[in-house]
């Protein structure tokens, strides 16, 4: 076979999944819609189940499901008759998905959903299926042509199904106003968390702070910015910021005579500061560009105004440890 062939089959096949996956929105009706409304007031955990191809679709969706904030697994329907319907309770939704419906290990699983009364919503594309005749909000697709050459590997069906559940988690996360905040919540490790980490995720506050009034002497400004070892001291004047002055300012004046170490002088007016919804990543780039190791935060709805409450500081040690570069 010629080799260029193969680039031909891999379209063949994708165009298929793509003309089939166009179906979707056939299933975007009345039972989806019950379908959102029923997770949205599950009082419980949102449980997936299915068998074959359809068991790691089932797992993703469990895997989505619980990053938007919404409680959720999988539940191996096998295992049901074996001790692990004690993982199901009654304020659960069990949510099964089989492209016919009528697969044998879904039996006792529904039988045990239907006996303690939870709600079952099933996803399947026979009408008159096992699953949907047992499933209280019925989510029937159309058959859809699979991607391989016999038109009997799961491919196409197990896309759509993938697609639906996608489809399911992010109209509940509209609904619910899901935010990347929200979603840091999830998922504090890996290169996705970091991206989404705040200002106000990694500023210190509170006693960490090293903070002055402006009417404080030098060697208040000296002992502070030592103590609290961010290279910084701000100065205050009520409450509000008046400038910043650093380990490198106070440094150069240390032998001056005592004229000269007013630390209303040397401070540097209008410091850099940003609002405490920054993304950490823009926090890095601006002192980098800077050239400055601090940044000032302070809360959104004080960053227009002429006065600033200092809320809390960044570091960017603070940022380096986190993953940011």
């Amino acid at each position: 076979m010629n080799k260029q062939n193969y680039i031909s089959l891999a379209n063949k096949a994708a165009n298929i999944q793509i003309k089939e996956l166009k179906k979707i929105r056939k299933v975007f009706n009345s039972a989806f819609i019950s379908a959102v409304e029923l997770i949205l007031n599950c009082k419980g955990k949102i449980i997936f189940s299915g068998v074959g191809k359809n068991s790691f679709i089932c797992k993703k969706a469990a895997a989505t499901f619980s990053s938007v904030g919404l409680p959720s697994f999988f539940v191996d329907p096998t295992g049901v008759s074996h001790g692990d319907a004690g993982q199901i309770g009654k304020k659960d939704i069990l949510i099964v998905i089989s492209n016919s419906g009528n697969t044998n290990e879904l039996t006792n699983l529904l039988k045990f959903a239907n006996r303690i009364r939870i709600k079952i919503i099933g996803i399947a594309s026979n009408p008159k299926s096992m699953l949907l005749k047992a499933s209280d909000v019925k989510i029937l697709y159309p058959k859809l042509k699979e991607a391989d050459p016999n038109n009997i590997v799961p491919t196409s069906s197990t896309s759509f199904t993938l697609l639906l559940c996608d489809c399911l988690a992010t109209t509940i996360m509209e609904k619910k106003k899901f935010t990347k905040e929200n979603f840091f919540l999830y998922h504090k490790g890996g290169n996705l968390g970091t991206a989404l980490r705040l200002a106000k995720d990694i500023m210190v506050t509170g006693k960490r702070m090293p903070i002055i009034d402006y009417k404080k002497s030098f060697s208040q400004a000296l002992k502070k910015i030592n103590e609290k070892k961010l290279g910084i001291v701000v100065i205050t004047k009520n409450k509000f910021i008046k400038g910043l002055i650093t380990d490198g300012d106070l440094r150069r004046v240390l032998n001056k005579p005592l004229k000269d170490k007013n630390i209303n002088k040397i401070l540097r007016n209008y410091p850099l500061v940003i609002n405490e919804s920054m993304p950490a990543s823009k926090a890095l780039a601006i002192m980098n560009e800077k050239k400055i190791t601090s940044l000032l935060v302070v809360s959104d709805s004080h960053f227009n105004k002429k006065n600033k409450i200092l809320k809390g500081i960044i570091h960017i040690h603070f940022l380096l440890k986190d993953g940011l570069r």
